[in-house]
């Protein structure tokens, strides 16, 4: 179980969960005997190929399902009591791969307030949340258009907004970027880091993309059910070999630095961006 460095509690905690989809022709566990727990303010990126169980595990930490067995909490609620359930979603916000799926509303600024009018936050309050969520994603300037004719980041941007305005602690983010040009990708993630540095959210974010989960306090690496590595992103990066051989791959220059060292040089390979590369070829 990870604690290394722990600096303060941990708010979300899934106790030896196991999950199967009842409908499912595959007798498989999805999950299976997974304990992972994620501290306040943390910043954890999980990565893994299709069918790893990573979407799956955002699902449960939102109760959107819940556990076959073993135990999901969030902030000491059980999802799976329903008279928590609400209690949870709303502590634990749940953003999808496709932005489309969450606009609901023709003007932005009524796509934001819809969330917080179902919680039955007063008007007063609501308006007030909005103001600060379209500022915290960099959107207070298209409060008054309309969502569809935004780009795909921005529309992300806004479905992350609706999120904010509900007031949770901790941000669940399905593949976000997933259906974005690099473009749209770098506002999303700029929005991400922001909200996590600057607002102290928590943030947990399901990923397939190497460069965004270096840029985590926390790395998981997650293979049929199970979390197969786990630590800082240079530290996990480093398995090169074992990282590729379950299909994925690692940041480029990690691997250039990782092919140097296997040639002889004197390098090392624990490295995340081009300027760390350049310093140890100097250095």
């Amino acid at each position: 179980m990870y604690d290394k460095n722990k600096k303060g509690k941990y708010m979300i905690k899934i106790k030896n969960v196991f999950f199967k989809y009842e409908n499912s022709e595959e007798s498989n566990y999805v999950i299976e005997d997974l304990n992972f727990e994620v501290e306040e303010g943390e910043f954890v990126a999980v990565l893994g190929h299709n069918g790893s169980g990573k979407s799956t595990l955002a699902k449960l930490i939102n109760g959107l399902i819940v556990p076959t067995s073993g135990e999901v909490t969030v902030d000491d609620m059980n999802t799976k009591k329903d008279e928590e359930i609400w209690n949870v979603r709303s502590r634990a916000g749940m953003v999808f791969q496709n932005p489309d799926n969450q606009l609901v509303a023709t003007v932005v600024e009524e796509d934001v307030a819809f969330g917080p009018e179902n919680l039955g936050v007063p008007t007063e309050e609501i308006q007030k949340r909005v103001d600060l969520s379209l500022e915290a994603v960099g959107m207070s300037d298209h409060r008054k258009s309309s969502p569809h004719m935004l780009s795909g980041g921005q529309k992300q941007r806004v479905a992350i907004a609706g999120i904010l305005a509900m007031s949770p602690e901790y941000i669940i983010l399905d593949e976000p970027t997933a259906m974005l040009d690099p473009i749209g990708r770098r506002e999303v993630m700029d929005t991400i880091k922001k909200l996590n540095r600057e607002q102290k959210k928590t943030i947990i974010l399901i990923t397939h993309y190497m460069d965004e989960a270096a840029l985590s306090d926390r790395l998981v690496i997650m293979e049929a059910g199970k979390i197969i590595l786990e630590g800082k992103p240079r530290e996990v990066f480093s398995h090169v070999e074992k990282v590729k051989s379950i299909g994925l791959d690692v940041p480029q220059v990690t691997e250039l630095a990782y092919e140097l060292k296997m040639d002889g040089f004197d390098i090392d390979e624990k490295v995340l961006s081009v300027d760390e590369l350049v310093g140890e070829i100097c250095r």
